[in-house]
Formats: C-alpha cells, structure tokens, sequence
C-alpha cells in the first residue's frame, strides 16, 4: 500500500506536486451512509465504539479521494473526563448540566484521564492508523471556545456570560484556562502515541474577541499548548475560527506549523498577516457548495492560484461541512483540486526554470 504524505509535506513547506485537500466535518452528516448510521446510534455512541468510528472516519477517504482522514470525535468528548456532564442535543449542540459560574466550579474540575476515560479514543486512532493509507489528523477543542460552552451552558452567539466571567472575574477566568490549557495538552499528546500523524486545535468562536482580549485573555495559554507540544514531529494546525482575521497578526509566537483560515481572508493577505512564518489552510466557504459545479470551480482555482505562490497550502473549507453539502460535488472538487493545482504547480515551476 503507498502511503500518500502530500498532506504532511504541504505543512512542513515542502514541495508537493499536487495541493493535498481534506474538509473540515468531513466525517459526517453530508454522507447518506453516515445518516443511516446515525438512525441507529448518537454521535456520543459512536464515539464510544472504535470500530464503528472508525469506519465513519474512513468514509470521505474512500468516497472523496482526500488526502487527509479527520478522526470522527466532537470537542467536547475530553470534558467528561475532567468532571464536566454534557450531552450533544439534536438541533442545539452541545448542553451542559453543572455549567461553570463560580470559582468552586472551577476548583472542582479534575485532571484528565486519557487511558482512563477516553481509551476508546485512543483505540479509533489506533485501528485508524492500521486501516489508512494518508494521514490521520486528531483534534481538541480550544480552551476559549470549550469554555464558552461551559460557561453558557449551551451555544451562544453573544458568549454573555464567558465575556462577564473574563472581564468580571480574571483570577478564574485564567484558572480554567489554565485547567483547559493542561486537559489539551495531555489529550493531544495521547493521540500523537497513539498513531495519529498531526493535530489541529479548533477555536471555532474566538473571533467573538477583539485583538486586545485575544491578547490578553486567550493567547497565553493557545501559546503554551501548542509549546508544550512543540517536541512533537507532527504537524501542528491552529483553526483560530470563523471572523479571526483580526487576530491573525497576533499569532507570530504560536508554535504551530499551520494556521487555518476563513473565508473572509483572502490566502496572500491571510500569509501577509501572519508574517510568512507558517503554511496556511483554507478557505472555500462553505456554503459555495450550494452552488452550481462552474461556480464552485471558479472559486477553487480562485484560491488554489493565491494558495501555489509559496510553499505551503492545504487546501481546505473556511469552516466545516454543512449537512445539505453535497457528496457528489465534493468528490469532484476534490478532482478538480487534485488536477488543477498538478497543473498550475508544474507550469509555475517550469516558469521558475526559465527564469533562473
């Protein structure tokens, strides 16, 4: 079996030949297959069973043609080990039952117990890494945005009640934190035993923060993760979420290889602002899919001919898959991907060639 690495080499700066594509929920709720299975078992159940996770993560590798499988899993899975009772409501998302308030609330989480607690985790990850033929990413929640859930008890778009936390009360705010900061850590650090090939931390919502509380309240612990983990060969992704362009120029200390993008910043700029220092993924919004198959191409090439000018691209959606995505559309942009940018890469070098 060959082992596709192009994934692996796009996030160390390296020349591919080709720009590798993974999707962001890639595993899940666009695929028929999927739907079946989840007439029968919750996410949180499927989690719970490697093989069948296994199985789900396998899926968009086989289907799509990816370069890159996404363990199936939800952020939230490593809180029930630190003493947080949630569950994942249809329709809502995540709903906590002793939602964080008070220093106590804090005080009482518990160190993480990864072999304890997530062991079937760990044994996806491993069945996975037996089963692949291209890199497995694993993944944590940021310590932002899994406290926002904490804290609201629930989704939110305004984040009232983090913000009051952060802004009213910092010695607890910086506490939890710090206790979200060590449960990432020891969670990623497993999954790298384990078999998986790199990492992404999602901050899905810290683009609710303005730089200077970015700053101030969130980037000193996304710091010391991704540089406690910075023994760690594998690539290291940091998807600071969907509106973050703002904070992009605040990243230049953050020990990542990669740095994911939305949308609404265009590649050349998005590298301009994080000072050329990292490889960078994205950022096909989503909903472009809904679109015809020209359209959805005219923008591709959009950003594949931004993402070929420096080493470095992953070519990736600005945020994850929606469940009206069509499977049929994202195997032939997948193609497309794959196709185009062989092409575009081996003109841009012959062009380099004539110039030297």
């Amino acid at each position: 079996m060959s082992y596709n690495d192009r994934f692996i080499r796009a996030c160390r700066k390296e020349q591919v030949d080709r720009l590798p594509a993974w999707y962001m929920r890639q595993a899940g709720r666009y695929d028929p297959d999927y739907r079946k299975i989840k007439e029968n078992y919750s996410l949180l159940e499927i989690c719970r069973q490697p093989e069948l996770a296994a199985e789900v993560s396998l899926m968009p590798v086989k289907k799509l043609g990816v370069d890159a499988a996404i363990l199936y899993s939800d952020i939230m899975n490593p809180v029930a080990s630190i003493g947080i009772d949630f569950d994942i409501v249809a329709n809502v998302g995540p709903v906590i039952a002793n939602p964080i308030r008070s220093a106590a609330d804090v005080a009482n989480l518990k160190p993480i117990d990864v072999e304890g607690d997530l062991s079937h985790v760990l044994e996806t990850i491993r069945i996975l890494d037996r089963e692949l033929d291209v890199p497995l990413i694993t993944f944590a929640g940021a310590p932002f945005t899994i406290a926002s859930y904490l804290i609201e008890g629930r989704p939110s778009k305004s984040y009232i009640r983090t913000k009051t936390l952060m802004y009213s009360e910092p010695a607890i705010w910086f506490q939890l934190m710090d206790k979200l900061g060590d449960m990432v850590i020891a969670y990623l650090r497993a999954h790298v035993k384990a078999g998986g090939k790199a990492f992404q931390v999602f901050d899905s919502w810290v683009g609710a923060l303005s730089p200077q509380d970015f700053k101030t309240y969130v980037l000193p612990t996304i710091e010391r993760i991704f540089s406690e983990l910075s023994d760690l060969k594998e690539p290291k992704i940091y998807f600071p979420g969907v509106a973050s362009g703002e904070l992009l120029p605040t990243l230049s200390s953050v020990k990542a290889d990669v740095i994911g993008l939305d949308w609404r910043v265009p590649i050349k700029e998005g590298r301009r602002r994080l000072g050329g220092s990292y490889a960078v993924q994205g950022n096909l919004d989503p909903y472009v899919l809904t679109a015809p198959m020209d359209v959805i191409k005219s923008y591709a090439k959009a950003i594949i001919d931004e993402g070929i000018q420096e080493p470095g691209f992953v070519f990736n959606l600005g945020h994850g898959l929606f469940p009206e995505a069509s499977l049929d559309k994202l195997r032939e942009l997948t193609e497309y991907v794959h196709a185009y940018s062989e092409e575009a890469i081996a003109g841009l070098r012959q062009k380099e060639a004539r110039h030297v």
